[in-house]
C-alpha cells in the first residue's frame, strides 16, 4: 500500500505540476505579449486624441501665427494644460527652443533633440520633476501662407514643435489593474483545471491503476487466484484483461510445472538406489527418498546444501589428492565414474556406499551447465540383497534336491518296509538278505537326513527368532562340507561345548554363518590343511571359534576384509566379496560381532559372538 500510495502521489505531483508550469509558462508568455501591445494600443489611443487636439490646435496655432496673435497663443496653451490628464503643453522654435508653455520656468529653455525624425511620435519618459509622463511630439509644418515669416519650405519644412506631456499614472494603473484581472482569470483557469485535471487522472486513472497494483501485489505473494475488475472499454480495462488473462496462463503453466516436478521427484523417488543432482559449486539440486533415508532419520533433504557437507561433515570440499571426489572428477574429466565412500549419517553413524556418477548437461538460467547425477548405493543393502539372493538360489537348490532326491528315496524307504515285513513273515529268507536290506534301509534314512540339512540351510529367515542350537546347526552344516573338506585334503575336527549352547536367532540364518566361515577357511588353505570348530559358553556369550593352518590374512588387508566386495584368496580365484560381509550383517543383527586375527603358529582364527539365549530369556530358555 505504500508502494500505491507512492505512485498515485507521484502521478498527482507529475500532473500538477506539469499543468501549473505548462499554464504559468502560456500565461507569462501572453502577458509578456499583451502588455507591450497593450500599452501600445493605449499609447495609440492617446496619440490618436493628442493628434486630433494637436490638428485643432494647430490650426488654432496656424490661424494665431497668420493674425500674429501671440498672447491668444499663449492663453490657448494654457487653456490646453488645463485639461485632465495632461501635465504641461510646449511649443518650441525648429532649434528646440521653447517659446510658448503653460509652466513659465520652461521658457527659453533648449531642447537637446527637438524634432526626431519621425514625423509623429510618443514616448514614456520623466520630466524635471522626475514624473512620469507620455509625451506627444507634433511639429507645426510651414505652409505657403506661412513664408512671409518662415521663409520657403524647402528650406524651412517645420515653423515650430508642439509638445503635449500626458500623466503616466493613470496609463500604468490602467495596465497594473488589467494585468491584475489577467493574472487571476489565468490562476483562475489554472486551478479549475488542476482541479477538473485530477479528478480526471483520480477517477479515470489512478483508481485503475492501484486496482492493477494490488492485484500484481497479490500475485506476487503467490495468489493465483487474484483477478482485477475493470468498467468500459478503454485501454486501462483491456489492460486489465489482458492482466487477467496473463494470471490465467500464468496459473495453468505453473500448475503444469508444479504436476511435472512431482512427477520428476516421484520418478527419481521410485529408485531404489540414493540419487542426487550437484552443481559445479558442489550445491545438491535434487535428491530422491532413498537418499534422505541414507543421510539418516529427520527432516534433513540436502537440497541447497554442499554434497561434502551433508554427506563427509566438512565445511569444504574433499582435497581431490587425497579422496576421489566424483564431482570433481566428472565436471573436469566430463566422464562416468564409479567409486566407493563412507558417508556420515545425521545420527552419528557412518554408511559405505558404492557411488555411480556420470555428467549431466542442462540449460539453467539460459546456460549450458554441466550438472553431476549420483546413483548411491548402500552396501549393506547390497550385502542384504546377496545375502537373499543366495538363500534364495539355495531354497530352490533345497527344492531341487528334496523333489529329485528326498521324494524318491522316501518312495523306496516304504518298497524296503514293505519287503522287510513280507520277508519278516517268510522264515526262510536268509539273514544276509535282511541284513543287507537293514544297511540300504540306512544309508536311504542317511540321504534323507543329509537333504533336510540342505532344507534346512536353504529356507527363508523366519519373521520372528527362535531357539537354535549351536552344536545342532554346527555339526548338521560342517556334515555338507565332509566331501568338499576331503576332496581339497582339509580335515574338520569339532570342540563342541557338551552343555546346551542355544541362542535367539534365525536358524537358516546362523548356518549361512557357519556355511561361510568354513568356506571361508577352505579358501585359506588352498593346498590342504586343518580346520578346528570350537564352541565355548562364557560371561552370558557363546562364542564359536573357527581356527585353520592356512596363509593368514596380510596385515594391510585386515582392516577391510568386512568390506562388500573385498575378495583377497589365496587360491587366486575371485570371489564376490560378499560372504564375510553378510556374515557380520548376521551376527550384528542378533546382537553378536564377529572377530578375526591372525595366529602366532599360522593361520587365522575367526570367532563368532553370540548372547546367550539363557540370559536373553531366563527361565523361560
Amino acid at each position: 500500500m505504500v508502494f500505491m500510495n507512492w505512485i498515485s502521489n507521484s502521478l498527482n505531483r507529475k500532473f500538477i505540476l506539469g499543468t501549473t508550469s505548462g499554464l504559468a509558462i502560456s500565461s507569462l508568455v501572453f502577458l509578456m505579449l499583451y502588455i507591450p501591445l497593450y500599452q501600445s494600443e493605449l499609447g495609440g489611443e492617446r496619440v490618436r486624441t493628442a493628434t486630433q487636439v494637436n490638428n485643432l490646435l494647430q490650426t488654432s496655432l496656424e490661424n494665431a501665427m497668420l493674425k500674429r496673435d501671440l498672447p491668444g497663443l499663449s492663453q490657448m496653451v494654457r487653456k490646453l494644460s488645463e485639461q485632465q490628464g495632461i501635465v504641461s503643453v510646449f511649443i518650441t522654435n525648429p532649434a528646440g527652443e521653447i517659446r510658448f508653455t503653460s509652466t513659465p520656468r520652461q521658457f527659453g529653455k533648449q531642447l537637446p533633440d527637438p524634432y526626431p525624425e519621425r514625423s509623429l511620435t510618443t514616448l514614456f519618459m520623466k520630466n524635471e520633476l522626475g514624473q512620469e509622463i507620455l509625451r506627444s511630439i507634433n511639429p507645426v509644418h510651414n505652409k505657403t501662407p506661412c513664408t512671409e515669416c518662415h521663409g520657403p519650405v524647402e528650406k524651412n519644412p517645420i515653423n515650430g514643435i508642439l509638445y503635449v506631456d500626458f500623466d503616466a499614472a493613470p496609463l500604468r494603473s490602467k495596465v497594473r489593474n488589467t494585468t491584475l484581472l489577467l493574472m487571476g482569470a489565468g490562476a483562475l483557469i489554472v486551478i479549475l483545471n488542476l482541479i477538473g485535471g485530477w479528478w480526471f487522472i483520480h477517477a479515470y486513472i489512478l483508481k485503475p491503476v492501484n486496482r492493477l497494483i494490488q492485484a500484481s501485489e497479490d500475485l506476487t505473494r503467490g495468489n493465483l487466484k487474484t483477478r482485477v475488475v475493470m468498467a468500459g472499454s478503454d485501454e486501462l480495462s483491456r489492460l486489465g484483461d489482458t492482466f487477467n488473462y496473463m494470471v490465467t496462463k500464468l496459473q495453468e503453466k505453473l500448475l503444469e510445472l508444479e504436476e511435472q516436478k512431482a512427477f520428476l521427484q516421484a520418478l527419481v523417488d521410485a529408485i531404489p538406489d540414493g540419487v542426487r543432482i550437484i552443481d559445479k559449486d558442489y550445491n545438491v539440486l535434487l535428491t530422491n527418498n532413498a537418499h534422505r533415508v541414507q543421510l539418516g532419520p529427520g527432516d534433513e533433504t540436502g537440497v541447497g546444501q554442499p554434497c561434502y557437507l551433508t554427506t563427509h561433515n566438512t565445511e569444504k570440499p574433499c582435497p581431490p589428492t587425497l579422496i576421489t571426489c566424483p564431482v570433481h572428477e566428472v565436471i573436469n574429466h566430463k566422464k562416468s565414474i564409479k567409486v566407493l565412500h563412507r558417508h556420515q549419517r545425521t545420527d552419528g553413524d557412518s554408511l559405505d556406499v558404492e557411488i555411480f556418477a556420470a555428467p549431466l548437461t542442462a540449460n539453467i538460467k539460459g546456460e549450458e551447465q554441466t550438472l553431476v547425477i549420483e546413483s548411491i548405493r548402500d552396501l549393506a543393502k547390497e550385502v542384504k540383497y546377496s545375502h537373499e539372493q543366495k538363500l534364495s538360489e539355495l531354497g530352490r537348490l533345497a527344492t531341487g534336491v528334496a523333489h529329485e532326491i528326498h521324494n524318491p528315496l522316501a518312495s523306496i524307504k516304504l518298497a524296503l518296509d514293505a519287503a522287510k515285513k513280507v520277508l519278516d513273515s517268510n522264515q526262510g529268507c536268509p539273514a544276509s538278505v535282511v541284513n543287507y536290506l537293514k544297511l540300504v534301509d540306512h544309508e536311504i534314512d542317511t540321504c534323507i537326513e543329509i537333504t533336510g540339512k540342505l532344507l534346512k540351510l536353504g529356507a527363508p529367515p523366519t519373521k520372528t527368532m527362535e531357539l537354535v542350537d549351536i552344536n545342532i546347526a554346527l555339526d548338521e552344516t560342517l556334515s555338507l562340507l565332509r566331501w568338499q573338506a576331503e576332496q581339497k585334503n582339509i580335515e574338520i575336527h569339532e570342540k563342541l561345548e557338551p552343555s546346551l549352547l542355544r541362542v535367539l536367532a534365525s536358524d537358516s540364518e546362523l548356518r549361512m554363518v557357519i556355511l561361510n566361515l568354513a568356506q571361508n577357511a577352505f579358501h585359506a588353505m588352498p593346498t590342504g590343511g586343518e580346520l578346528v570348530v570350537s564352541t565355548i559358553s562364557k560371561h552370558n556369550r557363546i562364542i564359536i571359534e573357527f581356527a585353520d593352518t592356512g596363509v593368514g590374512i596380510q596385515a594391510a588387508d585386515l582392516p577391510y576384509i568386512f568390506d562388500p566386495f573385498f575378495s583377497r584368496r589365496a587360491c587366486k580365484k575371485t570371489g564376490t566379496g560378499l560372504g564375510l560381509s553378510i556374515s557380520l550383517a548376521i551376527a550384528e543383527k542378533y546382537g553378536g560381532s564377529i572377530g578375526v586375527e591372525n595366529k602366532f603358529s599360522g593361520g587365522s582364527l575367526f570367532s563368532i559372538d553370540l548372547p546367550d539365549a539363557r540370559h536373553e530369556l531366563g527361565e523361560q530358555a
